[in-house]
């Protein structure tokens, strides 16, 4: 079994979780397991050449992300729920798999030109990896690439990112 298959074997499906009809993605037993976690990060961390930072998506993709910025030896900005920073540079609503969110920018993050490589741990609707790119370009940056742990294909996110390409880890 190779590294990441093993890492893959860790993730647990908790049925109706946070309502009914959804199946979560739990990742916490592979970030409690160090080499599968590691792993993960090493195939997260592959595209990145060329970005000037790493943006982590809330809350999961802080963590995902912030060790691919640390591997690749860059920065790393979150992408906040509303409400979660003291100053702001960009704000952008939209539709989640289960209801509606906010999400916000930090000023000072992402500068005009900045090449931001987006993580996060799961590409579903795409809802919230697209209002992460629009925030990002909002403020004059560039998304480089997108990079994802699990893609979940049949909700169609993939197709909701208008022609970008998310590197996707696992797709079930």
């Amino acid at each position: 079994m190779t590294a990441l298959s093993r890492a893959f074997s860790l993730i647990r499906e908790v049925p109706d979780y946070p309502g009914p009809g959804v199946l979560f993605r739990d990742i916490t037993p592979l970030l409690a397991d160090a080499a599968a976690f590691a792993a993960v990060i090493e195939a997260l961390a592959e595209p990145v050449a060329g970005a000037d930072v790493v943006v982590g998506v809330e809350a999961r993709g802080f963590l995902l992300g912030a060790a691919v910025a640390l591997a690749a030896g860059i920065g790393v900005v979150p992408v906040r729920k509303a409400g979660k920073l003291p100053l702001v540079a960009a704000t952008r609503s939209y539709q989640l798999e289960y209801g509606s969110a906010t999400l916000e920018l930090p000023a000072g993050g992402v500068h005009p030109g900045a090449r931001a490589y987006l993580v996060d741990d799961v590409l579903a609707t795409g809802g919230t990896l697209l209002a992460s790119c629009e925030l990002v370009e909002q403020v004059g940056g560039v998304v480089s690439g997108i990079g994802v742990l699990l893609e979940l294909a049949e909700l169609g996110g993939r197709e909701a990112l208008a022609g970008r390409s998310p590197h996707a880890l696992l797709r079930c």
